[in-house]
């Protein structure tokens, strides 16, 4: 499912800020984009995404938003203290100026105080930097539950047309029965031409008709499915993989009462079930 949350916090002295953005994705894809100072934390960075997310491709982006303060440290430029000096010892003689060498001005010139900036060092603060990262979590939390009780409302809404359309079907199988009794018989009376009908071979002839048209099993089992699909999206976890494997099965069942339908009602009943169930499917690619 789609989310996206972004916090901030204190670490190492600086303050860091962590973007997390996830979208679909059949399995859990972690790509990371973290400052070179933060290398270190990887490894707990991806446990604490495993414990908290199971699907998606997810991106993590840390940037500083103050960066740690380093140390710095000062030297002297000896060669080019000696310069100045004498360059200015030169300048007092060949002008004949009065006065003494400054000490605090040679100090003042360029490049003979140099001041370095140390390279900053790997951070290894685990704690406060998952810190961060689990606030940013939060709010994606917070958005795929959003987007989650809203597919969770459309995938009620696909299931329920399959349970209407499955009782319209068993509805109708008893009539479809009937109906193909009487054609069935009415074709043998035309055949033998008025000529004596033999009533023990036309009810075996009906009672195998009858098994071959009898889809009672299927319905069963896909009210079956549909029953463990209501009651898997009432859960709590990730439901994903469960609901695909239902939604497998009930495919199955209602191409098996289509095969056996010889009947046109039903036959678009089943239509009806088909459609629903593959945008039941659809829907599962958006979910955890």
């Amino acid at each position: 499912m789609t989310g996206f949350g972004v916090a901030d916090g204190d670490l190492a002295g600086g303050r860091i800020q962590v973007e997390i953005r996830t979208v679909n994705h059949r399995h859990l894809n972690v790509q990371l984009r973290l400052p070179p100072t933060l290398q270190a934390l990887e490894e707990p960075l991806r446990n604490l995404l495993r414990t908290r997310l199971d699907r998606g491709a997810v991106t993590v982006q840390a940037r500083w938003i103050e960066e740690p303060p380093r140390a710095t440290a000062v030297r002297v430029d000896i060669d080019r203290a000696r310069d100045v000096v004498r360059a200015l010892a030169e300048l007092r003689e060949v002008l004949d100026l009065p006065g003494e060498i400054d000490l605090a001005f040679v100090a003042r010139q360029p490049e003979v105080l140099v001041t370095s900036v140390a390279e900053t060092e790997a951070i290894t603060d685990a704690d406060a930097f998952l810190t961060v990262v689990s606030d940013a979590l939060d709010a994606v939390q917070a958005m795929r539950e959003r987007e989650g009780e809203a597919l969770a409302r459309d995938l009620h809404e696909r299931l329920a047309t399959i349970a209407t359309e499955l009782e319209a079907v068993r509805a109708r199988a008893p009539e479809r029965v009937t109906a193909e009794r009487d054609r069935l018989r009415a074709a043998v009376e035309t055949l033998l031409d008025g000529k004596p009908m033999d009533e023990q071979r036309l009810a075996q002839e009906i009672a195998l008709l009858a098994d071959r048209l009898d889809v009672n099993e299927e319905m069963v089992r896909l009210r079956t499915h549909l029953d463990a699909a209501e009651a898997a999206l009432a859960k709590s976890e990730p439901i994903g993989r469960t609901l695909g494997f239902l939604a497998q099965e009930m495919l199955r069942e209602i191409n098996t009462i289509g095969s056996k339908a010889n009947d046109a009602e039903i036959a678009q009943r089943v239509i009806v079930m088909k459609g629903a169930l593959e945008k039941f499917r659809e829907q599962l690619e958006n979910l955890e």
